[in-house]
């Protein structure tokens, strides 16, 4: 299953939000620098989704605000 995820980096607050079942919108604390951004919406997803964050893969947008992200 595929998720797709749009990324707000450096906000002051973290917040998920589902727009609709495959799609979300994130805020983020965590600055776009060193994959931190990254790391700390894939935390966010996998306690949304009640999963382990090794299960989520990273398919496309590493460096984008858009995102999409693999459920293994």
């Amino acid at each position: 299953m595929y998720i797709k995820i749009k990324v707000h980096a450096g906000d002051k607050k973290n917040l998920l939000k589902q727009k609709t079942a495959d799609s979300f919108e994130a805020w983020v604390k965590a600055p776009a620098q060193r994959g931190l951004a990254n790391e700390a919406v894939r935390a966010m997803l996998a306690a949304h989704l009640k999963t382990e964050s090794k299960k989520l893969r990273l398919i496309k947008g590493a460096t984008s605000p858009a995102k999409i992200f693999e459920i293994i």
